[in-house]
């Protein structure tokens, strides 16, 4: 389509409903296209960045231009109104204000959602996903969520749960592209070195993202649930609906499910019912009967928990000491030789320094049992006879109080 001719009064709207799209091709960067927009036909587009689908969006209102006339859709604003007739410009600016242009930006948010959580589902199910560990170069197999929980729990870096993420490989090969670089991936700053890099991102505790670079957004589905809005602006409205509240309302409580790791292996389970019956079938490992025939409180429970991750972690079996090069060696040997059951003597996993989780965020911590009945077996277990005071009698018994006659004994020594 050709470009209208430029009069000095602004160009015409049948000019402009003639051009939007003309000689822009579709590869062209978008900047380009509104740059074209603005100076060759005045038209303005109000929040551009919040438009989902660009594409569409400039194809839909090119055709609404040939329809009918572009001040039905545009608001006209003159600049240099002072100035002489012939000086003066009038712009086109099209925005959300217009219902048509509002249901048509909703529309295209909806559209891209459904697309987004198309492919969040395709990835969910995926079982042919392989990536390489960006610290340890292992390589994974199977489902992406295999690869992202190695990386949270051996080397701390967590980017979310597998299940928030979206177009999971590019975000890996963004990450991979600014390690190749040698770019810290929270700071952004850049060394001179591979190691100089990993001892940075160690030290400073780097292993994460940096939550205010916009390039990881596209990744997260939360970003695509509202429109032109992102993660901080949702979580932000979440946090003054809970501010906002008068009372404890708990009626439309939901319970969100949260994946366990397994003690020998990357399998997940939603409750520790189901691990159990996951460790007890697979690794022989029975976690409750262990707690039950040893009479393990909530604490002794984390401090179990968190002995067996770590000798898992350093590759080490706990039953016969041996320490192997690898986790899936250690794992055949204590099968093998039914080492799993084969715990220490208490004193050795019964110490402070094992109320420190091995890795952050351990799930299977927070779904140990810390029931009633196991304070009450606790006490009954300390056999400790507590008996109240009876104060009924108060003045009678500072009266008759020992200590009374303490104070006497000490006022006539001095």
């Amino acid at each position: 389509m050709a470009a209208p001719q430029t009069r000095r009064a602004g160009v015409g709207p049948q000019d402009l409903s003639a051009g939007v799209c003309c000689g822009i091709r579709d590869e062209d960067h978008e900047d380009k296209l509104l740059k074209h927009m603005i100076i060759e036909h005045k038209i303005v587009i109000a929040d551009v960045k919040l438009v989902t689908d660009f594409q569409r969006y400039i194809l839909y209102w090119k055709k609404r231009f040939t329809e009918q006339p572009i001040t039905d859709f545009c608001s006209v604003i003159r600049i240099n109104s002072t100035a002489p007739f012939e000086e003066q410009d009038n712009y086109f600016l099209l925005c959300d204000v217009l219902p048509e242009d509002r249901i048509l930006r909703e529309e295209l948010q909806k559209h891209r959602l459904k697309e987004i959580l198309e492919q969040q589902q395709q990835e969910r199910n995926d079982t042919s996903f392989r990536g390489i560990c960006m610290f340890c170069s292992e390589e994974f197999l199977g489902n992406r969520a295999v690869l992202l929980n190695h990386m949270a729990r051996e080397h701390a870096f967590n980017i979310g749960l597998p299940d928030n993420i979206v177009n999971c490989s590019e975000f890996l090969g963004t990450l991979q592209k600014k390690l190749d670089n040698l770019q810290c991936l929270y700071c952004e700053k850049t060394f001179r070195d591979k190691n100089t890099l990993k001892d940075h991102m160690r030290k400073k505790q780097h292993r994460r993202i940096n939550p205010k670079n916009r390039e990881y957004d596209r990744f997260y589905v939360i970003n695509y649930l509202e429109l032109g809005k992102s993660w901080e602006e949702v979580q932000l409205e979440d946090d003054r609906e809970l501010l906002d509240l008068q009372e404890d309302d708990w009626s439309d409580w939901q319970e969100y499910p949260v994946s366990a790791v397994c003690l020998f292996c990357e399998k997940q389970e939603e409750t520790i019912d189901k691990l159990s019956v996951h460790m007890k079938a697979t690794h022989e490992f029975d976690l409750l009967k262990i707690k039950s025939e040893l009479g393990l409180n909530f604490y002794q429970q984390v401090k179990l928990v968190n002995f067996i991750r770590r000798q898992v972690h350093q590759c080490r079996c706990y039953g016969c000491h041996v320490k192997f090069k690898s986790k899936a060696d250690l794992r055949t040997h204590m099968e093998e030789a039914k080492h799993t059951s084969l715990l220490p003597e208490k004193k050795t996993w019964d110490q402070l320094e094992y109320y420190f989780p091995t890795y952050e965020n351990d799930t299977l911590l927070c779904t140990l049992s810390d029931s009633e009945s196991d304070l009450i077996a606790q006490e009954h277990s300390e056999n400790i006879p507590i008996i109240s005071e009876d104060t009924s009698r108060l003045r009678a018994l500072k009266q008759s109080s020992v200590l009374n006659q303490l104070l006497l004994q000490e006022c006539l020594k001095n």
